[in-house]
This record gives structure tokens, C-alpha cells and sequence, in this order.
């Protein structure tokens, strides 16, 4: 589980409880040292978040232009007819 997948579910509502039981690879106590170190230190976390939003995007942008989605679909049917 990444810290963004765990910050989303707080954020909507979540109790660590219920974040426990989507996610039960990660232990109880994990998710709520997660969570307190989360609100403890909400800048360096904000910060943490938009760089790697940041970075996946320009991953996102490499990928695509290297590799364009349009045309993707039929390209795909197109291989399963053959």
C-alpha cells in the first residue's frame, strides 16, 4: 500500500480501522503510526505527495509520448482477431 493510497482513504472519511480491514497487509498499529506521523508533520507529508504527483505525471507524459493511447483500443482488437 503506498502512503497516497492510505492519506486518500483517511481523507474521505476513513477510520485506521476500516483503512485496516481494505488493506490487511498492513498492520493496525502501522496504520495509525502512518496516520500520526501524518498529522503530525502535515507540510513535509503535503510536499512528499506533490512530488510524487508530480513525478508521475512526467512519467505518465514520457510513456504516452513514446508509446501514444489513441488508437490503443482497436489496435488491441485488432491483435485478438489475428
Amino acid at each position: 500500500m503506498t502512503l497516497e493510497t492510505l492519506v486518500a482513504a483517511f481523507d474521505r472519511g476513513d477510520s485506521p480501522e476500516e483503512i485496516h480491514e481494505q488493506y490487511p497487509s498492513v498492520a493496525l498499529g502501522d496504520v495509525y503510526a502512518v496516520l500520526t506521523y501524518c498529522l503530525r508533520h502535515p507540510v513535509s507529508v503535503k510536499e512528499y505527495l506533490t512530488t510524487r504527483e508530480v513525478a508521475g505525471a512526467e512519467v505518465q507524459a514520457r510513456v504516452e509520448a513514446a508509446f501514444p493511447p489513441e488508437g490503443l483500443r482497436a489496435r488491441l482488437v485488432s491483435r485478438l482477431g489475428q
